[in-house]
Order: C-alpha cells, then sequence, then structure tokens
C-alpha cells in the first residue's frame, strides 16, 4: 500500500511540475552536459528561430526554454536565480529593477547604444509598439477608430455591440500590461477615460497577449487594448477580419530585454547567447524575422519608445503601485 502510495505522489509531482510552465521546449537535446537554461515571457513559437540558429553555430549546447508570464519571470529569478541562465521579459521595469538589485551579470564586449542598455548587463533586442487589434465586423458601419478618443465613441455609441466583447490586460497579473497602463496614464487622461469606459463595458481582463489574440480569433471579444504588436502580426496575416491599429494620439514602444544570471552556472555559453541575440535581431539578415528588430537610429532613443531608465522603477514603489491598482479597479471593475 505504501509503495502505490509513493506511486501516486511521484505522478502527481511530475504533473505538477509539467503545469507550472505555460510552455517548455528542449532544443538540440543530443547535445551533452547540462543545457542553457532560459526563463522567459516570449512565446516559443515567436522565439525558436533565435534558438535554433544559435545551437546550429553551437551543435554541443542544448537549450531548455521555460515560458511563463511576465509576473513569475521576476518572482521565479528572485527565489531561484541559480535556476536560470537567462532571463528575458517584456516588463522593462521588473527587468531592470532586478538588474538594479544584483541579480544580472555584467558581459563584456558587447556593442550596443547606450539608450539600449543598462550597466552593461540589461541588454533591449526588440522594439514593439503596443496595439489595439479589432474585429472588422464589430465596426460594419463605423470608420474603424485609429486613436484612443476615437475608441472611445465607438465603444460608447454601440454599447450593445461591446458588451463583454472587449478585453485588456489585468494589470494586477500582468507584468507587461502594468507597464503599458503606467506608461498610458503618464501620457494622458484619455486613458482613464477609455478604462471607464471599457469598465462599463464589462471588459475582460487578461493574462497576456497571445490569450487576447486567441479569444479575438474565436470570436469571445472583438476588440483587444495594448496587445504586443508581435503577438497581433503573427495572427492577422491568417484572420483577415483582424486589424491592427497603432493609435495616432500617443503610440506606446516598449523594448524586450534580456540579462544573464549573475548566478549562472554557464557564464561563457549564456554571453554568447546574448552576443548571438544582439547582433541577430540588430541586423538587418536576409529573411523575415520572428520578432521585430530592435529599431536603431543615431539619434537614439524613439519620442514613442518607453525609456530604459531608473524612472522606469517609479511605478514599482508600494505605495505608488498601491495607489495606481486602486484608481485602476475603480475604473475597470464596476460590479
Amino acid at each position: 500500500m505504501r509503495y502505490y502510495f509513493a506511486l501516486i505522489l511521484i505522478v502527481l509531482g511530475h504533473a505538477t511540475l509539467a503545469q507550472e510552465w505555460e510552455d517548455r521546449r528542449s532544443f538540440n537535446e543530443a547535445a551533452e552536459g547540462r543545457p542553457l537554461r532560459i526563463i522567459s515571457s516570449t512565446d516559443t513559437d515567436l522565439f525558436a528561430q533565435i534558438i535554433e540558429t544559435f545551437v546550429a553555430q553551437n551543435p554541443t549546447v542544448s537549450i531548455e526554454y521555460l515560458v511563463t508570464g511576465t509576473t513569475a519571470v521576476d518572482k521565479r529569478m528572485r527565489a531561484r536565480p541559480a535556476a536560470f541562465d537567462i532571463a528575458i521579459s517584456s516588463a522593462m521595469d521588473l527587468q531592470l529593477k532586478l538588474v538594479n538589485d544584483g541579480f544580472a551579470l555584467p558581459l563584456k564586449g558587447v556593442s550596443h547604444p547606450p539608450w539600449a542598455q543598462w550597466r552593461h548587463s540589461l541588454y533591449a533586442f526588440t522594439s514593439e509598439p503596443a496595439a489595439i487589434v479589432v474585429n472588422r465586423s464589430a465596426f460594419a458601419d463605423l470608420p474603424i477608430p485609429q486613436s484612443r478618443q476615437e475608441l472611445i465613441e465607438a465603444l460608447r455609441a454601440r454599447p450593445g455591440v461591446f458588451r463583454g466583447k472587449v478585453g485588456t490586460y489585468d494589470v494586477r497579473a500582468s507584468g507587461l500590461g502594468y507597464l503599458f497602463a503606467t506608461q498610458d496614464a503618464r501620457a494622458s487622461e484619455t486613458f482613464w477615460r477609455l478604462m471607464e469606459v471599457m469598465g462599463a463595458l464589462d471588459a475582460r481582463l487578461y493574462c497576456c497577449s497571445g490569450e487576447m489574440i486567441d479569444d479575438l480569433t474565436n470570436g469571445k471579444i472583438v476588440m483587444a487594448y495594448n496587445v504586443l504588436s508581435s503577438y497581433a502580426a503573427a495572427r492577422v496575416e491568417s484572420q483577415d477580419a483582424l486589424e491592427i491599429i497603432y493609435p495616432s494620439d500617443f503610440p506606446t514602444t516598449m523594448m524586450r530585454t534580456a540579462f544573464v544570471s549573475k548566478d549562472t552556472q554557464a557564464p561563457d555559453i549564456a554571453g554568447n547567447f546574448m552576443r548571438h541575440l544582439i547582433a541577430l535581431q540588430s541586423s538587418s539578415a536576409d529573411g523575415k524575422p520572428s520578432l521585430p528588430a530592435l529599431k536603431l537610429r543615431e539619434t537614439g532613443i524613439g519620442r514613442a519608445t518607453i525609456a530604459l531608465e531608473p524612472a522606469l522603477m517609479t511605478f514599482l514603489d508600494s505605495l505608488k503601485r498601491a495607489r495606481f491598482l486602486s484608481e485602476w479597479e475603480d475604473a475597470l471593475i464596476q460590479n
């Protein structure tokens, strides 16, 4: 009896481990030795091409790619920095704070613009605007809104069409959602008016862009706010009914970042992967990249791009975060 009970516990334990990641994939498993472990908030399908080109050039290296949410990347790195070699996330503020708190290993010999790195440890490798994605059928007899104000007017004009059919991030759970929301709120009061309108329409709240796009394609919602452009573009190609809108009033663009864990067990390999990642995403290599490249400009960072600077951590202050979330809940959760 004790044997069967122990066996059940082992099986349940393995099931729990399997379920704790949104995705978990190994590359070049035939290589001997411990794999390079990458914890990331980027879906595997969008990042696989980058890994595959690296292992093709480094056949003795295997990579384990572990996908979870932006908030979870932060929490897991803080809890077990030695368990991972590289951390990748679209939540720039959380990444900057991890580096600021001493969780990253500085790299030498990396050529990268000063505005796209922090302390030679945190490196930006994509530029991605937040987008509004709509199902054209919901705007059949209306012009497609091109700004937040036009979106507000469209939602107010047809509440019956949009009730329960609009989606955005649950910023209490999503690190990227919180980053986008705080940046939007800093840019204009239009953000809070839009949140109130969406709240009155019983907006659906999501952990991540992928789930919002899934529900757009299956018809559960007809509009998603602040979706990552790379996720939207990957689906719109095969979904003629969907349209991506980059708001004309004030665009918000984030830079996806990566760093090597200070407790990595493979500093040389991890450093080489980072150099590969940065070089690949900063180049104009032939072939369509799976992720948008970092937009390098001689003049530095664009006006709409969130800057990689200490000010990013302002809204991570516990009192400021509590105040912001309270205002957000008042606007979005009106039941």
